[in-house]
């Protein structure tokens, strides 16, 4: 079981807060979507034990049986501009591996665009949530991390990685705090969008680090070499001798 009263007792100062757990939902971003724009809602962090509609980018399924993840939304604590929107998910990986590695020792890799990878398989993967009147956003933090892997396997995808697959008994509990401390630690950077995508370039080994992309619509991937992200969080490649903009929005990163 999730103990939320230990969470409640560790925040203390934090502008995150109050943290609500429920042993399943549908989707904690879905349940964020609908606090967006409340200023009583800012700081809440929605914590639940198993997510049946639980989704990464493109709606595609993420799956943890109950106990093994830590899955959350963070309503972030004050709006942010909405130009800086794209730099969010980039500004959440580096809260979630630093606190990681504060906490248990491991270190996780940063991949384009919004996954966090123990050795070369996926531990964690964020998706926003947002809502933009005029030039601001309210924005939640969806984040699925990979905890304690199930002793039966759990039918997860088996290339999936655990953080106990690295370290004996992480606690859910302990890695939600940190997370949250580094988040509020840094939540003035969003500030500075550029600024976010410098620092998570240097944590993700850009330039030169080799990724093989698939456009979606497309039956083959191709393979490149990172150079840097580009003003609206693309990925910006050299491919066949040229450079060329990866969207976002129309292309993944495989392992």
């Amino acid at each position: 079981m999730f103990d939320e009263a230990r969470v409640g007792a560790g925040l203390g100062a934090s502008r995150f807060g109050p943290v609500r757990y429920v042993a399943e939902t549908g989707s904690t971003n879905d349940d964020a979507a609908v606090l967006l724009g409340d200023p009583t809602a800012a700081g809440t962090v929605l914590v639940a034990g198993v997510q049946h509609q639980g989704r990464g980018r493109r709606g595609r399924r993420w799956e943890a049986p109950p106990g093994s993840g830590l899955l959350f939304t963070a309503v972030l604590p004050r709006p942010v501009p909405a130009t800086a929107l794209w730099a969010v998910p980039f500004w959440c990986a580096l809260g979630v591996a630093a606190a990681v590695e504060r906490e248990t020792g491991v270190r996780l890799a940063l991949q384009w665009p919004n996954d966090l990878l123990l050795g070369t398989r996926k531990a964690c993967g964020l998706l926003g949530t947002s809502r933009v009147a005029g030039d601001r956003a309210t924005v939640g933090c969806g984040i699925g991390l990979n905890v304690l892997r199930p002793a039966d396997g759990g039918g997860v995808d088996p290339g999936a990685a655990y953080l106990s697959d690295a370290v004996a008994a992480p606690s859910r509990e302990a890695l939600l705090l940190a997370i949250l401390a580094e988040l509020d630690a840094s939540l003035e950077r969003l500030a500075e969008p550029t600024e976010v995508a410098r620092a998570w370039e240097a944590a993700a080994g850009l330039p030169g680090a080799p990724y093989r992309i698939l456009i979606d619509g497309e039956a083959k991937p191709f393979d490149a070499v990172a150079l840097r992200l580009a003003p609206d969080g693309g990925l910006v490649v050299v491919h066949a001798g040229h450079e060329r903009v990866v969207s976002l929005g129309d292309a993944r990163a495989l392992r």
